[in-house]
């Protein structure tokens, strides 16, 4: 087997420098466009859901769970299989030119005036399908370009990009929406998907070998990940988080746009500026993970994501000092996340054995990502139930005690990967 990733304390790798390389460069431009087009979708379905389709808060629910539901039901197989397979990068092709077809079929049957609020289940669950096996192979590929010395500023390059999609994303997607409708919005994403998979194409690079084991060795991953003292309780920590933030997720956008009444151009337009503070968080983590530990800054990150959000459900109307507060709100909640993904990444790449990553991810994506389409169908519940205002209350809450997973953990105590 081979051997985790040493414990590094080296001077900092500068990230200009990963982007002097050929085949760095193309897999980071390729997750960049890919990421762009996410952001867009991301605000133009559940829009297409509520103005085209009238959807409710229990239909956004289960909209927001069949893209999430591949997670939970494929990861661990998908996450297994991969690990046997010798190039990654094909799967990692494969998966792209799947999911922009699939984005294809929706302004195809909008314009025909077939789509159906079961159409977009569909779809949405074969999309989060592909995004399983995208997302199982990702790992392989970032470790088969960048040593473990580069994992920080590789990692903030990739999140630089992200936190830049949600400046852009959101905004572009609000416009296109307006502009275009929702289904033709949907077409820049799969758009982007193409221009992803052509970049992964002309990377050449020899990936880790596979793994030997007979047999898949379905549990293997998941058995690594709860005998390990920092990977189980950053799992458990963002697990907790992701499961009240879906809840939110599966309802914030109903109740911006149907209860406070803001139009979709200006949602989309606050959401991008607000991102700026991930663009914020990506740019200082390396600074903040060396003057406060990788460990303490993860920590943080782990705060600092949910606990903003509590400013969304004390926004009353659509006026400027409401906008100010879901500005606020994003802002420094993509700060966080930022600084949370990075840290919490570069920790886990530089921990999992590389003929172990494909399931160790699995493992991960059943139990964070299969845990996000339970908190939106409970979202989506406890909205039409007890509702969204008090829903939104108790996913915030929620939320922010993920973080305590983390105190007792060794991790606070982490200086360097």
């Amino acid at each position: 087997m081979t051997t985790t990733a040493p414990i590094l304390d080296q001077p900092p790798v500068k990230a200009t420098s990963l982007l002097r390389r050929p085949m760095f460069r193309r897999y980071w431009t390729a997750q960049s466009i890919s990421l762009f087009g996410d952001q867009i979708t991301a605000l133009a379905l559940p829009l297409l859901a509520v103005l085209a389709i009238h959807a409710g808060p229990s239909q956004m629910g289960l909209l927001t769970a069949a893209e999430l539901l591949p997670s939970l039901l494929f990861s661990l197989l998908l996450g297994a299989w991969v690990d046997h397979r010798p190039v990654k990068r094909r799967l990692m092709i494969v998966a792209d030119a799947g999911r922009a077809l699939l984005l294809l079929t929706v302004p195809a049957l909008y314009l025909l005036d077939l789509l159906t609020l079961t159409q977009l289940y569909v779809v949405a669950f074969a999309v989060g399908t592909f995004s399983v096996l995208f997302e199982v192979c990702r790992n392989t590929l970032f470790v088969s370009l960048v040593s473990p010395a580069e994992f920080i500023p590789a990692n903030t390059l990739l999140n630089g990009s992200r936190a830049m999609s949600f400046v852009a994303g959101p905004t572009a997607g609000g416009l296109l929406v307006q502009l275009l409708s929702a289904p033709l919005a949907l077409v820049a994403d799969a758009l982007s998907y193409v221009g992803s998979a052509l970049f992964l194409r002309r990377i050449d690079v020899t990936e880790p070998p596979p793994a030997r084991q007979r047999g898949l060795g379905l549990g293997t991953g998941l058995r690594f990940l709860v005998r390990d003292p920092i990977l189980r309780p950053l799992l458990l920590g963002a697990t907790t988080l992701n499961l009240f933030n879906y809840m939110f997720g599966a309802l914030v956008i109903l109740y911006v746009t149907a209860y406070l009444h803001v139009s979709p151009g200006v949602l989309g337009v606050v959401l991008g500026m607000a991102s700026a503070g991930a663009l914020i968080g990506a740019t200082v983590t390396p600074w903040l993970s060396r003057r406060l530990g990788i460990g303490r800054a993860a920590l943080l990150g782990y705060f600092l994501f949910p606990a903003p959000l509590i400013l969304v459900p004390i926004v009353s109307g659509n006026g400027i000092g409401s906008l100010a507060l879901l500005f606020a709100a994003e802002f420094v909640s993509g700060f966080g996340v930022m600084l949370l993904d990075i840290c919490s990444g570069s920790i886990q790449a530089a921990t999992i054995p590389d003929d172990l990553r494909a399931r160790v991810a699995g493992a991960q994506r059943t139990v964070n990502y299969g845990i996000r389409p339970l908190g939106a169908l409970i979202g989506g519940f406890l909205g039409t139930a007890l509702g969204v205002h008090t829903t939104l209350w108790i996913s915030v809450v929620g939320a922010v005690a993920g973080v305590l997973w983390l105190l007792p953990s060794p991790v606070p105590a982490m200086r360097t990967l």
